[in-house]
C-alpha cells in the first residue's frame, strides 16, 4: 500500500510548476498534492513565517486531514517516503514549536501531534463533552422498576451480555455498544429503549439516528421488529433520522447545525448507530447539542472502515472510555445472524494478529457452500452469470410496476469493489453488467435512465427529503419511468429529473456498503498494490454478507490486505486516557 501519488505528466494538476525548495521536493515526489502547497505557501505568507521546514509540517497537517488523520506526526510521516531528505525529528518540532504560526495559532502542537488549529478545537471538545458527561452525577434509577422491566423483555433472544450493556444504558448518560453484525446490537437498542420506557410514567422522548438515512431506516425497522409486545404500546415509534437532519441542516453553513450548545435537542434518548461512519466534525456538532441529561448511546463496530472524513472516533472512545467510571462500554460478540463459516473468516480477520494471514487464507479455503475464494486473472468470467441474472430479476419486476419486489431484490445480492475507478473499480463493473443486459435483452441500453436500474443516493437532498446511502430502482409506474427511493421516511416517488446526486449500484464501492447487508455478498478484490486494501476494508466487506460470501482476487491480495492497517493520528485517545 502507498499513500504516494505518481504524477501523470508534467502538466498533472497535483503538481506545482515551479515549485522551489522542501514543499517543491515533497510535490514532485508525490507526498504533498497542489492543494497542500498552497495552503502552506498562503498561511506562511500571512504569519510572516518563510521557515521552510514549518511550512512543509502545514503542508503535511492539510495533507493529514485529507487522508483522515486529524494531525500529523512528524517522526512517524517519514514511513511514507523514507528515501527524501526529511529533516529531523526533534530539531523540526522545537522550529514549529517556536514558528510564528504557532503562536499565531493557525497550528497546534500537543500529544506528539501538529494539528491544524480547527481540528485541534475539534479534537479537545469532543474529549472535554465526553469527559463532562461522564462527570455528572448518574441518572437516578428506579431499582424496582428496572427489575420488573428485566422480566419484561427477557426473551431466548436477549443474552446476558446484551442484557448487561442494556442495563448499562440505564445507569450511565453515555453508553457505547460495540460488536459486529448479527452480534445483536439493535436488539440491545430495543431492550434498553424499553427499560427507559419503564423508568417513568412519561415514556422519554427517543430519536433514532446514523449517519445515513438507509442506516437509520434500517436501525427503526430492526428496534421496532425486536420490541417486546408487552412494552410495544408504551414505547412507541421513535423518530429515525440521518444526523444531519436530527442536528438540523443549515442552507448557509455546511458545518453548523441548528441545533448547538444554545439550541439542544430535545430528546431525552439519542441513539446513533454505525458509528465507525461518523467523523470528528459530526461527532462534536451532535455532542454539544445532546443535553447533558439526555442518555447518548454510540452504537457500532470499530473494527469496521473509520469514517470518511478525519478522525477514528469509535474506536477513540471504546478504547478511552474503558476505564471511566461514568461511562460505561460494552462489546457484544457472539454471531446470531450471519453463517458460521462466514463469521470464521471474520473472526480470522479480526484475530490476525500483526499480519499473520495463514488463518484468513485457510477460513476463505474451507469446503462450505456459504464461502468461496476465487482465485482467477478474468473476474468477468466468473461474475457475468450472477450479475446478470440479478439484474434480469430486478428488471423483470420493474417492467411489470413491482416498487416493493424489484427494491427488495437489491438486498438478495450486492457486488462490492474497493476503487471506483480501474478495471476492479465500480463504474466498470456497471458498464459492463449495463452491457451484458443490453446483450441478454436485445435492447441497448441508450441513457442513463432505463427500467430496472438500481440507485444510490449519493448526497443528502432536504427538499426532497431524500439522504446519502438510500437506495431504490427505476420502475415503470403507469406507463411513465419513476425513481422509487427506500429510506428513512418509507418509499418515495419521484421523477428521475429530480434526482441529481445518484449512482447506478449493480456495484457498489465497500465504503459506500457500511451500514447495509446482502444475503449474498461478491467481493472483488484489487491488485495487491491498492492503496486502499487494508484490513479493515477486508473485514467490512465480509461482515456485508448474511448467508452466502464469495472473494474473487489473489493470494497475494489477501495477505496485503490482512498485513496492512488503516492507521490514524489522533489524539483523541490519548486525551481520554489522561483523565484516568
Amino acid at each position: 500500500m502507498t499513500e504516494l501519488f505518481e504524477p501523470t505528466d508534467a502538466a498533472d494538476r497535483r503538481l506545482v510548476q515551479g515549485a522551489a525548495g522542501l514543499l517543491g521536493d515533497f510535490n514532485r515526489a508525490g507526498v504533498l498534492s497542489a492543494a497542500d502547497v498552497h495552503v502552506a505557501e498562503r498561511t506562511g505568507e500571512l504569519a510572516g513565517d518563510d521557515d521552510a521546514e514549518v511550512r512543509l509540517a502545514v503542508a503535511l497537517a492539510v495533507r493529514a486531514v485529507r487522508h483522515g488523520s486529524v494531525g500529523v506526526d512528524l517522526d512517524a510521516v517519514r514511513a511514507i517516503a523514507p528515501d527524501l531528505a526529511w529533516p529531523a525529528p526533534t530539531p523540526w518540532a522545537d522550529r514549529v514549536a517556536a514558528s510564528a504560526l504557532l503562536e499565531s495559532g493557525v497550528l497546534q502542537q500537543e500529544h506528539g501531534l501538529v494539528y491544524l488549529d480547527r481540528y485541534h478545537r475539534l479534537e479537545r471538545q469532543v474529549a472535554d463533552d465526553v469527559l463532562a458527561r461522564s462527570r455528572q452525577v448518574p441518572p437516578v434509577v428506579d431499582e424496582q422498576r428496572l427489575a420488573d422491566g428485566l422480566s419484561a423483555v427477557r426473551d431466548d433472544h436477549l443474552s446476558e451480555a446484551q442484557e448487561a450493556a442494556a442495563v448499562a444504558a440505564v445507569r450511565h448518560w453515555t453508553t457505547v455498544v460495540t460488536g459486529g453484525p448479527g452480534t445483536g446490537k439493535t436488539t440491545t437498542v430495543a431492550r434498553l429503549l424499553a427499560l427507559l420506557a419503564l423508568q417513568s410514567d412519561r415514556p422519554p422522548a427517543v430519536a433514532l439516528t446514523a449517519p445515513t438515512g438507509k442506516a437509520a431506516a434500517r436501525l427503526a425497522e430492526a428496534v421496532a421488529e425486536e420490541m417486546p409486545d408487552a412494552v410495544r404500546d408504551r414505547v412507541g415509534s421513535p423518530a429515525a433520522m440521518t444526523l444531519h437532519r436530527l442536528l438540523g441542516w443549515r442552507r448557509d453553513n455546511t458545518t453548523r447545525f441548528r441545533h448547538d450548545r444554545g439550541n439542544r435537542l430535545k430528546y431525552d434518548v439519542v441513539v446513533v448507530d454505525e458509528c465507525s461512519m461518523v467523523d470528528l466534525t459530526l461527532m462534536a456538532r451532535l455532542l454539544e447539542a445532546v443535553r447533558p441529561d439526555t442518555r447518548l448511546v454510540l452504537v457500532g463496530d470499530p473494527r469496521q472502515l473509520t469514517s470518511v472524513g478525519a478522525g477514528a472516533v469509535l474506536s477513540d472512545l471504546v478504547e478511552g472510555l474503558r476505564t471511566l467510571p461514568g461511562a460505561a462500554v460494552r462489546e457484544l460478540v457472539t454471531n446470531y445472524r450471519s453463517a458460521v463459516d462466514i463469521q470464521h473468516v471474520a473472526e480470522a480477520l479480526r484475530d490476525a494478529g500483526s499480519g499473520d494471514a495463514d488463518g484468513v487464507l485457510a477460513a476463505l479455503r474451507v469446503d462450505s457452500d456459504q464461502v468461496r475464494f476465487v482465485e482467477t486473472d478474468d473476474p468477468e468470467q466468473e461474475l457475468r452469470p450472477g450479475l446478470v441474472a440479478h439484474a434480469l430479476r430486478i428488471r423483470e419486476r420493474a417492467a411489470a410496476g413491482d416498487v416493493t419486489g424489484s427494491t427488495g431484490l437489491l438486498e438478495e445480492f450486492r457486488l462490492l469493489c474497493a476503487h471506483r475507478e480501474g478495471p476492479r473499480g465500480v463504474r466498470h463493473w456497471n458498464r459492463l453488467v449495463e452491457q451484458w443486459l443490453a446483450e441478454e435483452t436485445g435492447q441497448a441500453i441508450w441513457s442513463p435512465w432505463y427500467v430496472g436500474r438500481p440507485l444510490l443516493v449519493t448526497a443528502n437532498d432536504y427538499a426532497l427529503q431524500v439522504y446519502n446511502g438510500e437506495t431504490g430502482v427505476a420502475v415503470a409506474t403507469d406507463g411513465r419511468l419513476r425513481a422509487w427511493i427506500d429510506g428513512a421516511g418509507g418509499t418515495t416517488e419521484l421523477a428521475p429529473g429530480r434526482l441529481d446526486a445518484v449512482d447506478t449500484m449493480h456495484a457498489l464501492t465497500i465504503h459506500k456498503s457500511q451500514g447495509s447487508q446482502a444475503d449474498e455478498v461478491v467481493v472483488l478484490l484489487p491488485e495487491e498494490g491498492s492503496r486502499l486494501l487494508t484490513r479493515e476494508l477486508f473485514y467490512t466487506a465480509v461482515t456485508r454478507a448474511r448467508d452466502r460470501l464469495r472473494v474473487v482476487g489473489s493470494e497475494a491480495a489477501v495477505r496485503a490486505a490482512v498485513a496492512t492497517r488503516a492507521q490514524r493520528a489522533t489524539g483523541l485517545r490519548q486525551r481520554l486516557d489522561d483523565e484516568t
